[in-house]
């Protein structure tokens, strides 16, 4: 199936900046993918470090999406979003980084979808949703989106 930018919005209500094309098809991935401020990582690759706290409770994603992250910057949402009854969410993980936001599982593609960025495609598995981080000199601090 070919989700443009304009079906999703249209799909979700969310908006995007008027300066982005549309008629783009948005992309599907099974890996690493980032959007700005945060990172969305296949579950196995960091399964080591990551893992949902013991009876964590995982919420339908709704029809309008759950807010992951505001990008600190602009203020702007990354959203997820996914056709009822196709995805689980949770912000209760542990994470021996600090950064994780929470997880989800996808049964089918879900989106990410931010007005600056526009959208990304999640193939259907298990990942973890991070804050990135950038080195500055010897430091390392959060992006700020």
């Amino acid at each position: 199936m070919n989700v443009t930018l304009a079906s999703l919005t249209r799909r979700t209500g969310l908006t995007v900046l008027d300066h982005l094309e549309q008629s783009v098809r948005i992309p599907v991935v099974d890996g690493l993918q980032a959007q700005g401020d945060l990172i969305v990582i296949p579950l196995a690759m960091v399964a080591g470090s990551v893992r949902a706290r013991p009876g964590a409770r995982w919420e339908p994603v709704p029809s309008a999406g759950v807010e992951l992250l505001r990008g600190e910057a602009g203020g702007n949402p990354h959203t997820l979003v996914a056709d009822p009854g196709t995805c689980l969410w949770t912000d209760q993980v542990l994470d021996s980084d600090r950064l994780a936001i929470g997880m989800f599982q996808a049964q089918a593609t879900v989106y990410l979808l931010h007005p600056e960025h526009g959208g990304t495609g999640c193939a259907p598995g298990t990942y973890v949703v991070r804050r990135q981080r950038e080195r500055e000199g010897r430091r390392m601090r959060l992006v700020a989106d």
